[in-house]
């Protein structure tokens, strides 16, 4: 275990050395002058010539790559174009948002998703069933920003129980836990409908399995049959797909958060690539690709908790 973790480790650094390039190589080629937006549209040439000067940005593509990637293996992901403030401290600063919106998003997947398929599979081609099927299908087919819109239009508008959007309130507030509530249910349909259909397969092979026979044949209940001996060998498959959702989930609430007025990572982001703030884009753009890694480290570990007999030894 301990062998595996590093190896996935330095692969970790590489794969960030590979992103940063693929990332800041986007930013150098892109339509637009960060110069230019930054001066005004009542700037004279020689001014915005001063403020790419000052910038570096007239300087070779590799020696402005060359001085980032020194900048980050120090641990210095740079200033913004507009603020002047250190990446760092402005990402840290709406991060708790984009993770308290994954984290209950990603409760909601799961809740709906794993109960939801394992009686789909119990009750096989029942009405629960097929309702289950077309939840999955709408789930994965809906678009956020129509949900969320929808949602908004309904709990918020009309009957006035839930507020329209925002995320300023502590989480373990009554207040806070309203704010999430129809976020969360807007990022996380999509995934508990993948998470269902994941859940209902794996249930439906298990449950099929010469153990299952065999524990029903020793006079077990068929509670304890479902949901101690099939679910646990079922889950395996089903947290590759909850690990993945998750990590999918902490880089896209962009689309959410710009819904519901949510100040996290992705609406950073979307605000500084309309300024052409690069070291803001690139600095997210890596603490989504390495929390992604991440989670699927964290997720290999799990599988070991699940299932003693995988080893990566």
């Amino acid at each position: 275990m301990a062998g595996m973790i590093v190896r996935r480790f330095f692969q970790l650094i590489l794969l960030l050395v590979g992103i940063s390039f693929l990332v800041f190589t986007s930013m150098y080629i892109a339509p637009g002058d960060p110069a230019t937006i930054i001066a005004g549209p009542t700037a004279s040439q020689s001014d915005i010539e001063a403020i790419r000067e000052d910038l570096g940005l007239n300087d070779p593509f590799l020696v402005q790559y060359g001085r980032y990637m020194n900048g980050l293996f120090h641990g210095d992901l740079g200033y913004s174009y507009q603020t002047k403030q250190p990446v760092w401290d402005a990402i840290m600063t709406r991060f708790p948002n984009t993770l308290k919106l994954a984290i209950a998003s990603i409760i909601v997947a799961v809740i709906i998703g794993v109960v939801a398929g394992i009686i789909s599979a119990i009750r096989q081609n029942s009405w629960f069933d097929v309702s289950s099927t077309v939840f999955a299908l709408a789930g994965i087919s809906i678009p956020n920003f129509w949900l969320g819109t929808v949602l908004i239009l309904i709990f918020a508008v009309n009957l006035q129980l839930l507020p329209v959007g925002g995320l300023d309130q502590p989480f373990y507030t009554a207040e806070g836990l309203k704010q999430l509530i129809l976020p969360a249910i807007t990022l996380g349909t999509g995934s508990a409908a993948m998470i269902a259909r994941m859940s209902r397969s794996s249930m439906l092979e298990v449950i099929r399995a010469d153990f299952i026979r065999t524990a029903r044949a020793k006079g077990l209940r068929e509670r304890t049959v479902i949901w101690v001996h099939a679910l646990r060998n079922a889950m395996i498959p089903v947290i590759t797909v909850i690990g993945l959702n998750f990590g999918f989930l902490l880089g896209g609430t962009i689309i959410t958060e710009q819904v519901f007025a949510i100040n996290g990572v992705g609406r950073l982001m979307v605000q500084a690539i309309a300024a052409r703030d690069f070291p803001m884009v690139q600095g997210s753009v890596l603490l989504v690709a390495t929390l992604f890694v991440l989670v699927n480290l964290i997720v290999d570990i799990i599988y070991t908790l699940v299932d003693p007999r995988i080893s990566y030894d």
